[in-house]
Formats: structure tokens, sequence, C-alpha cells
């Protein structure tokens, strides 16, 4: 089953490292503000989370869950790289597919 999950934070771009004072080196305000809508329930009301824990990124969507890392120097400095794979990672682990389009987050458990 695809479901909407959400729409994609546009203001988050605003919290990348090179706006802000943040100096975490995975762009930790930008990574909180882009999967803060995550945390929902879909239309079926199966909740959903997606939270940061340090470098961890732990997806939940129902009874499934899995992590992803945010891995600098294997994957990319770059913030917005480093939480897509660590987001596809996370999915991935839990069983789910993780699809961003068209500014759209969609889910397919």
């Amino acid at each position: 089953m695809r479901a909407k999950l959400c729409e994609v934070n546009a203001d988050a771009i605003l919290k990348l490292p090179q706006h802000t004072d943040d100096k975490s080196g995975i762009g930790a305000h930008y990574v909180d503000a882009w999967i803060k809508p995550m945390n929902t329930k879909l239309e079926d009301g199966t909740p959903v989370k997606c939270k940061r824990r340090g470098l961890k990124i732990v997806f939940t969507a129902g009874g499934k869950k899995g992590e992803g890392l945010m891995r600098r120097i294997d994957v990319s400095a770059d913030p917005v790289v480093m939480l897509d794979a660590a987001l596809k990672e996370a999915a991935k682990a839990a069983g789910i597919e993780l699809v961003v389009e068209d500014g759209t987050i969609y889910v397919t458990i």
C-alpha cells in the first residue's frame, strides 16, 4: 500500500549549516526540520515516527522499525545527501519503501 506521508518542509533548507550557527558537522538543525513533518499518522491510522538521536535516524511505521546512520565520511559532507542516505537505510531496515516525489513523501508498507 502506497500512502502519502507528508509534504517536504521546504523551509528546512534555511537550516543548513551555511545559513545557521550549526556546528554539528551533520546539519542537525536541517535534519530535525526536515524530518519533523514525518511524525504523523497515515490515512489508515498507522502511526509514523522519524527522529534523530545523534548520528542515528530512527524510522518507525506501525510495528516496523529501522535505523540509519548519518555518514559524513562514507557518504558525503553535504547534510542533504547524508540525510537522504540515512533515511533510505532506515526505511530499508524497517522493510518500508520511502519515496520523495515533487515535494511529497510517500511510504509503501
